[in-house]
């Protein structure tokens, strides 16, 4: 589990395919830039953009990671030589600053709108239509393993846009500074949400 509380930003130095073929996934070489890592291990869970993976080796000044095609399939950023957010797993006892992050992502989103507003950013992203009922006024998301309050919501035929309010600490601190309209980014809807959605789904079938 994390928090969605970015630890570092980091850099994937190197992809490197594990195979041969459209199902073969990649070794990435990361840079761990400001994360500690002095009680890393191998097998340790670390999240990449929100997406989580484990150490397979640890290298001077960072760690290694493999990462399966479905992964590839379902994430953003995780396939070339990219600035990355960086957390580590939460541990029992640890301050739980953001909201409950499984490391899972849900879908990719479109950024439509990133623009500075008064001391602040407004970003406004697409999300697939399929995971509009995750998204609520003054609910939780992660966005490239951020944690974020939904300021807005405005569903359409197909897709759902919501935005968010980011503040100078998270530019300054997260990748998010460098988005631009039309990249794509990695979201994970609340858990709790996606825990009433299906409960609602039984009860409603019964």
């Amino acid at each position: 589990m994390f928090t969605g509380i970015v630890t570092a930003t980091g850099r994937i130095t190197s992809v490197t395919p594990q195979g041969e073929g459209d199902d073969a996934g990649v070794r990435l070489h990361i840079h761990a830039g400001d994360l500690p890592m002095d009680d890393v291990l191998e097998g340790d869970s670390i999240a990449l953009n929100g997406a989580c993976m484990t150490v397979v080796e640890k290298i001077p000044g960072g760690f290694v990671v493999d990462v399966s095609r479905e992964s590839l399939n379902r994430t953003s950023g995780l396939d070339g030589e990219n600035d990355i957010n960086l957390e580590k797993a939460l541990r029992a006892g640890d301050r739980l600053g953001g909201h409950l992050v499984a490391g899972h992502v849900d879908g990719i989103g479109i950024v439509c709108r990133f623009e500075p507003v008064a001391e602040s950013w407004k970003l406004v992203i697409e999300a697939p239509g399929e995971m509009a009922k995750y998204f609520a006024y003054k609910g939780s998301v992660a966005v490239n393993g951020v944690s974020l309050t939904v300021n807005e919501v405005e569903d359409a035929a197909g897709a759902c846009r919501f935005s968010i309010n980011l503040i100078p600490h998270t530019i300054e601190v997260t990748t998010l500074k460098n988005l631009s309209p039309g990249m794509k980014v990695n979201l994970e809807v609340d858990l709790i949400a996606r825990y009433v959605e299906r409960m609602l789904s039984l009860q409603a079938s019964q």
